[in-house]
């Protein structure tokens, strides 16, 4: 028996509410919303941790802003508070090399930074998920208690594909999904939507895409007043996740 399992949500217990953000596949802007997430929930006064988890592909620490910031030791590991969000992440290790793992190496990994991560009186976590179903995605829906899935497509066959996929999975695994988020809309669709309620999922809305927030990434002050993080504040005051 592995004693980090008895360990992780131990971590965990007295987080109010486990927001993991997931997607089944990559390039649909699931980063960049479970980072604005946490930076909205920062500035509405709650105590918030962002865990990016996505250890192939790690980009919230560039969305966040994070420079020099590294976590500290005290009993485990502590992250640092980068623009009003505690943040933990993979990169903080490996910086921007490859991680190269495989099989029970990546579950390893996973199971370690899990254990050894403290969220102290934190009220929220968002978790930026690995995109796919697989080890790192497992693990997390295994190990993690009370935890909700946001889950983040685009208005495309291909990722509502994927999505289905995940979908089916933390269904069969009675895992609670808050919703359907579609992000990067250029123009009128509603199969997104259609695909909600033919599951009987709780449709959140959609962002248009904004063309003009590449140039605002890792520029906080900036970012939070761009279209995308309006929207998505839009939305989220509207279905209550504050």
């Amino acid at each position: 028996m592995d004693p980090r399992l008895s360990i992780i949500n131990e971590r965990l217990k007295n987080i109010e509410r486990i927001i993991a953000v997931g997607s089944g596949k990559g390039g649909v802007g699931k980063s960049i919303i479970s980072t604005t997430l946490a930076l909205l929930l920062s500035k509405n006064n709650k105590l918030t941790g962002l865990f990016d988890l996505d250890f192939q592909g790690p980009t919230c620490h560039l969305i966040l802003g994070a420079k020099d910031e590294f976590p500290t030791e005290e009993k485990g590991i502590k992250p640092p508070q980068i623009n009003s969000v505690y943040f933990m992440s993979i990169y903080y290790f490996t910086r921007d090399n490859p991680l190269p793992l495989r099989g029970w190496e990546v579950t390893n990994l996973f199971r370690e930074l899990l254990a050894i991560t403290r969220w102290d009186n934190i009220e929220y976590l968002i978790i930026d998920m690995p995109p796919g179903v697989g080890d790192e995605v497992l693990e997390l829906l295994k190990l993690i208690n009370k935890k909700e899935i946001l889950i983040v497509t685009t208005p495309s066959i291909l990722s509502l594909n994927t999505v289905d996929k995940l979908v089916k999975l933390l269904k069969n695994l009675n895992i609670p999904i808050i919703g359907i988020l579609e992000n990067m809309r250029v123009q009128p669709s509603d199969i997104v939507k259609k695909y909600a309620l033919e599951n009987k999922i709780n449709y959140l809305g959609y962002i248009p895409f904004d063309y003009s927030i590449e140039k605002y990434i890792g520029e906080i002050n900036l970012f939070m007043k761009t279209k995308f993080v309006l929207n998505l504040e839009k939305i989220l005051h509207e279905k209550i996740l504050f």
